[in-house]
């Protein structure tokens, strides 16, 4: 039974497109995204009571269509907060499309133990998220955090973050006493208007020079203040490429939650085709879409 929200100001947001444009570039035999969200059904994988926003159903098969008009072959189903702490959602999609090529990133709370994550581990688990920007609600929790590090490091997996940007500034300190791979999602959500000398970006950069940090090269459609083709965004991904191509990594971010209008929703084909701006040569292209996201999750490269 679908779930439906307490609150009736929950609204509904908008399908991703269907037709995308198709790569205007050799994609690299092997490609991955690092971010993609499997939604419902919501028969079996109910919404929790208390999300921001009800967006439709974003199946298997859906990001199957994705993969094939993109040329991609594998990547990281990460847990959206619509679903709550229940992460069977993303589980059955590793099932589905196969844990020889695709991982889960999951969401955690106080219940968390050690027998979940040896659980979690055989079932193609291979980090957590700790998604705690504010247009998703929440705080950070750094005792359970903490806590999460413990359980997971003798696994190999990483700890992934969606923060504000004067998060990168506050917690830089404490984040490199961690220990543990971390991925940094959306590019930090920086604000392209604040230029590449900007607090935050400077943290995100000594992040990936003093401790084991990964960066996601994604969400331009959300960072950027011009809309299309989002060059405003850009800069900031050609300087990360240039500084740290063996740290960043690169994500759809499909099915593109939390929009409400169409004019907003971003072209997964667009998205994509900006790569050879900041990954202009095909060695940087595999490195980005190949190399770093099997390294980072111990998956072999074969291809």
């Amino acid at each position: 039974m679908t779930s439906l929200p307490k609150n009736s100001s929950v609204r509904p947001c908008l399908s991703p497109r269907t037709k995308v444009t198709p790569p205007n570039f050799d994609m690299p035999e092997g490609s991955w995204d690092t971010h993609f969200h499997i939604l419902g059904p919501q028969c079996y994988f109910p919404y929790a009571d208390n999300r921001k926003y009800t967006p439709p159903d974003a199946s298997v098969e859906q990001y199957r269509e994705l993969q094939r008009a993109l040329g991609l072959a594998g990547g990281w189903v990460v847990h959206a907060n619509t679903h709550g702490f229940d992460n069977r959602v993303d589980l059955d999609a590793v099932m589905q499309l196969g844990s020889d090529a695709h991982v889960a990133v999951v969401r955690v709370d106080a219940s968390l133990n050690a027998a979940q994550i040896a659980a979690w581990h055989d079932q193609g688990v291979r980090g957590v998220r700790f998604a705690f920007n504010p247009q998703h609600g929440g705080e950070l929790d750094k005792v359970l955090l903490e806590q999460t590090v413990g359980f997971v490091r003798p696994y190999g997996w990483f700890i992934e973050l969606h923060m504000a940007p004067n998060d990168l500034v506050t917690l830089r300190p404490w984040l490199t006493e961690l220990n543990i791979p971390l991925v940094i999602d959306h590019m930090g959500r920086i604000d392209v208007e604040l230029g590449t000398d900007q607090p935050a970006f400077i943290a995100m950069l000594d992040l990936l020079h003093t401790c084991d940090a990964w960066v996601k090269l994604s969400g331009f459609d959300r960072l950027t203040r011009k809309g299309p083709p989002y060059l405003d965004v850009l800069p900031f991904a050609q300087y990360l490429m240039r500084v740290a191509p063996e740290r960043m990594l690169w994500g759809s971010d499909w099915p593109h939650t939390g929009i409400f209008d169409p004019s907003q929703m971003p072209n997964d084909g667009d998205l994509l085709n900006l790569i050879p701006a900041y990954a202009p040569s095909d060695a940087l292209r595999r490195i980005l879409l190949v190399d770093n996201p099997r390294r980072l999750v111990g998956i072999g490269i074969t291809t």
